[in-house]
């Protein structure tokens, strides 16, 4: 098994799924380039993961007044998302490790966050980024994109468990 981190959160992956971090000084460009933080490679897919946790313990002081809601619903967070999928799709493909369908996925790690506003967040972060196969693409940049919480993650991706580690503690 292996298991990506993130704040105060634990992604744990049989062996027979390949993920890791992304989001460190590893990749050599972060002076210039944002990036998501876990890249994990399905069979037949790969996920492009962003975690935004604001109810982790850390973030509880910068969570209490509203800031991250605020930017959520306000759009401001959908153009760092977009070019942390932009980045990191520029990074990987030179590196010849784009070769099946991208689904970027985000994490909300928030309770103050209801499904109706996530799947609102997920239309607005589909309209932004380049999707579809426009003019002379022969295939989309993303297949597709996912806002979810924990809860959600956990219903969807079943075999990929995602905990809190301070509640697992």
């Amino acid at each position: 098994m292996t298991a990506l981190v993130e704040g105060d959160l634990q992604l744990e992956l049989p062996d027979t799924i390949n993920g890791r971090q992304f989001d460190d000084a590893d990749h050599g460009l972060s002076h210039c380039m944002s990036a998501v933080d876990w890249i994990v490679d399905l069979e037949e897919e790969t996920y492009f993961v962003e975690v935004k946790d604001p109810d982790a313990p850390a973030a509880k002081a910068y969570e209490q007044n509203g800031e991250f809601v605020r930017g959520l619903l306000s759009g401001e967070l959908d153009k760092k998302l977009v070019k942390k999928f932009r980045d990191t799709f520029l990074y990987e493909w030179p590196c010849e490790r784009v070769d099946k369908p991208i689904v970027y996925v985000v994490i909300l790690a928030s309770s103050a966050l209801e499904s109706a506003q996530l799947m609102t967040r997920t239309d607005e972060l589909k309209r932004r980024l380049p999707s579809g196969t426009p003019g002379c693409w022969a295939r989309p940049l993303a297949k597709g994109c996912i806002m979810v919480n924990l809860e959600t993650w956990n219903q969807t991706f079943p075999e990929l468990r995602l905990s809190r580690i301070s509640e697992d503690a």
